[in-house]
C-alpha cells in the first residue's frame, strides 16, 4: 500500500501503542495537535493524554523526564519539533540517557527514542533546518538512525522503540509527503543494517535520509549517459554498517558521499576515511564528498543554493572519473 512518509510514521507509533502498553509519547503539542508536522495526528485521542502527553516547551525537561520514566519500566518516545530545538536537551542526552547504562554496570536499560526531524529543504527560518547527526554519532552509548521512505519509516521506529537503547532517530522532514510502497505484513530488514537501494557497476554513492532520493535521482540521470550508479541507504549512523560499501566499492572502484550536513568532521569524514582504510586498493579514485558548507544553514531563500542537489552528485561522480 502506498503511504507518505509521515503517516507511515504515524501508524508504526500506533502499532508500537497498540503493542505494548509501556510506551508512552511525549513532546511540544503531540497531542491534541498531532505534531507540528502531524506525525502523531489522532493518537492521543485514541490512546488518551496519560500515553500521548503534551510536554511544555522545555526539551530538557522532556528528555530528562523520559529517561526517570524508563528506568522506571516504560518505553518513553520523545518529538523534539525540529532539529535546532534538540541542543537544550542535549546534556541530558549526552550526559545522562547515553551514560546511563554504562554508569549503572548494565544494570538499567533506558530505552528511549528521540525522534527529531532534521535536514532543510522546507523553506524554515533558522534553527529549522539543521543535521546535528554528528553529534550524536560521536556519542558513545547512542545508537542513531535515519529513515529515508515510508517503508523504513514504519518498521524503522517500531524496531527502535522495541529496543532496549536510547535511539536517536532522525525524519527527513522535507521527505515527510513523498510517497512509497509499505509492506505492513513483510519481515523488515534489521535496524542496525544498511542497504543497497539501487545496484550499478561505475561508482558506489552513499547517502542516508533527505539525501536517499537525491542520490536516486541522480543514478537515473547517469544511466541516460549510460553510467551505472549504485546507491547506498546508509540507514544506521551508529553503529555504522559498512560491510555493503565495502563490497559495492571493491566492484566499482569509485565512491562518493552525499549528506546535508556540514562537511568538517562529519559522517562523510568517517565514511571517507573508513572506505580508504579497507578498499584502498580497489580505489581508482579518491572518495568524494558532497556535502552543506562549512556555514550555518542560511535564509530560506538562498536554501538551494546550499543543499546537495542532482548536479552536485553527478559533478562528484564525473569527477571520480577524472583520475
Amino acid at each position: 500500500m502506498a503511504e507518505t512518509l509521515g503517516k507511515a510514521l504515524n501508524l508504526g507509533l500506533r502499532r508500537a501503542l497498540e503493542s505494548d502498553d509501556r510506551v508512552v509519547i511525549m513532546g511540544e503539542d503531540v497531542g491534541k495537535l498531532g505534531g507540528v508536522f502531524r506525525i502523531t495526528d489522532g493518537l492521543q485521542k485514541d490512546f488518551g493524554e496519560q500515553r500521548v502527553i503534551d510536554t511544555p516547551l522545555a526539551e530538557s525537561g522532556i528528555i530528562g523526564t523520559a529517561i526517570g520514566l524508563a528506568i522506571r519500566g516504560y518505553r518513553p518516545v520523545c518529538e523534539i519539533q525540529f532539529d535546532g530545538f534538540v541542543y537544550p536537551a542535549y546534556d541530558q542526552i549526552v550526559s545522562q540517557l547515553a551514560k546511563m547504562y554504562y554508569r549503572s554496570q548494565g544494570n538499567v536499560r533506558v530505552p528511549v527514542v528521540v525522534r527529531i526531524p532534521f535536514g532543510g529543504g522546507i523553506g524554515a527560518v533558522e534553527h529549522h533546518s539543521e543535521s546535528p547527526e554528528a553529534y550524536f554519532a560521536h556519542t558513545a552509548g547512542l545508537k542513531v538512525v535515519a529513515c529515508s521512505n515510508p517503508n523504513d519509516a514504519y518498521w524503522m521506529i517500531q524496531q527502535a522503540i522495541s529496543g532496549d537503547d536510547p535511539v536517536i532517530f532522525l525524519e527527513p522532514k522535507r521527505r515527510y509527503w513523498e510517497k512509497g510502497e509499505v509492506s505492513f505484513d513483510a519481515s523488515p530488514i534489521p535496524l542496525f543494517s544498511s542497504q543497497v537501494v539501487r545496484q550499478g557497476t561505475d561508482v558506489t554513492v552513499v547517502a542516508y535520509g533527505p539525501m536517499v532520493r537525491t542520490a536516486l535521482d541522480a543514478a537515473t540521470a547517469a544511466a541516460e549517459d549510460g553510467r551505472s550508479i549504485e546507491v547506498i541507504d546508509l540507514r544506521t549512523l551508529s553503529p555504522l554498517d559498512l560491510g555493503p560499501v565495502y563490497e559495492s566499492v571493491r566492484r566499482t572502484g569509485r565512491c562518493v558521499v552525499v549528506h546535508e550536513a556540514p562537511s568538517h568532521v562529519s559522517l562523510s569524514s568517517e565514511l571517507a576515511a573508513r572506505v580508504t582504510e579497507q578498499c584502498f586498493y580497489s580505489l581508482e579514485a579518491p572518495v568524494l564528498r558532497v556535502t552543506g558548507f562549512d556555514t550555518p544553514y542560511p535564509p530560506a531563500r538562498v536554501e538551494e543554493e546550499y543543499l546537495p542537489d542532482l548536479d552536485r552528485v553527478l559533478d562528484a561522480v564525473d569527477r571520480t572519473f577524472g583520475f
